[in-house]
């Protein structure tokens, strides 16, 4: 019959039949016949939605950014989001008006909202690298946000892919990145260096404190050899005193005991002692004679000795 349609939706979709301005079936999923001039259906998507979104913002210290990211939700209230915004459709199910997309829209106005706040409280090095502090900040606000509840709308997270700077504000922070880690290189060269160094100062110390060692070894060796020699030179010595003192007794023995010999044979008359002795040389005696006749020179009167005498006495005894 003209004029009566089949609709048949699928099941992630809510759809309200309205005739003249009342409901007349709601429900996911729902397949009937209906009139369609005096029809009205809408179909209300509750299935989980992502939507992307890229915002230009500034961080605190007035550097240009761009935040890339995705947000997902689904619709937990059909029919509030249906009085709020049209949904209705042609048989076809193709959307009557755009304001579906302005659903979207209002979603990803809220997150940029909220994420302006906290990109503009942070300077750009924290925000680079502060993907997972805003959504940590963002994401609880809007599931709270007036517009989200308002719509009826669950959001089921939020995801920061990407922050970038602008490319002059790129190259300058990727340069001084390169020179940081440049300087880190060359303090690594320099601490390795200085290792090297300190470890060939080690190996120097060791080698003197080994020399050191082994010098104060000789040094104990020469000591000991010196304390040796000056113990064997101390006994020598002790020794030559202990001789000296033995030939010194046995030369006092004997004196005394010449002494004893003698003493008694000094108050003897000389020609006693000879004349004991058994005579002696006939020369010694004429000797004798003429020392006493020089002793007695003032009482001789006038002594002739003749050559021939004095030949006799000079002359060797055969």
């Amino acid at each position: 019959m003209l004029g009566i349609r089949y609709l048949k939706a699928p099941p992630t979709t809510y759809v309200l039949h309205f005739k003249r301005g009342k409901v007349q079936r709601e429900g996911p999923g729902l397949s009937f016949f209906y009139w369609e001039p005096a029809s009205t259906i809408v179909a209300v998507p509750f299935a989980s939605t992502d939507v992307p979104f890229v915002f230009n913002e500034v961080s605190a210290d007035f550097q240009a950014v761009a935040l890339q990211g995705q947000l997902s939700f689904r619709v937990s209230e059909p029919k509030r989001l249906a009085g709020l915004l049209n949904f209705a459709v042609t048989p076809q199910l193709r959307y009557v008006s755009d304001d579906p997309d302005k659903l979207n829209n209002r979603l990803v106005h809220a997150t940029q909202i909220l994420t302006r706040a906290v990109a503009q409280a942070l300077p750009l090095r924290d925000l680079l690298m502060g993907s997972d502090r805003i959504v940590a900040q963002v994401l609880p606000a809007l599931r709270q946000d007036a517009a989200v509840v308002l719509h009826g709308v669950e959001v089921l997270s939020l995801a920061i892919l990407a922050i970038r700077p602008t490319p002059e504000m790129s190259k300058a922070l990727e340069a001084e990145a390169r020179e940081g880690l440049q300087r880190k290189a060359d303090e690594a060269i320099y601490a390795r260096r200085n290792a090297a160094v300190e470890q060939e100062r080690t190996i120097k110390e060791s080698e003197l404190n080994t020399e050191i060692a082994v010098e104060e070894k000789r040094r104990q060796i020469r000591e000991t050899q010196m304390a040796a020699d000056i113990a064997v030179e101390q006994q020598r010595r002790a020794l030559i005193d202990l001789e000296s003192e033995n030939v010194r007794k046995n030369a006092e023995t004997k004196s005394f005991a010449l002494e004893a010999t003698l003493k008694p044979l000094r108050a003897t008359d000389w020609r006693t002692l000879m004349a004991i002795s058994g005579g002696g040389d006939a020369k010694a005696y004429i000797g004798i004679a003429f020392q006493e006749m020089a002793e007695n020179a003032q009482k001789i009167g006038q002594l002739n000795i003749t050559p021939d005498l004095l030949k006799s006495l000079l002359e060797k005894s055969g």
